[in-house]
């Protein structure tokens, strides 16, 4: 198991590969602003196909409950 300090660091080697030194802090301002908890809303989502609108709605639900 790593260690949380590695699993940071490997992270945000991640997010800046991927998404760029701005968008990538934009990110991480963007789920810390946010009281989301995706772990839990990603268990309650069926697997079905689901339309980009209604996975937002859903999405916007489960943050304000």
């Amino acid at each position: 198991m790593r260690t949380d300090s590695v699993v940071r660091t490997e992270g945000m080697s991640v997010l800046l590969d991927r998404l760029g030194r701005v968008d990538a802090e934009r990110f991480i301002s963007l789920i810390l602003r946010e009281p989301f908890d995706y772990t839990t809303w990603r268990e309650n989502l069926n697997n079905e196909p689901i339309d980009l609108r209604e996975l937002s709605r859903q999405a916007m639900e489960h943050t304000s409950s």
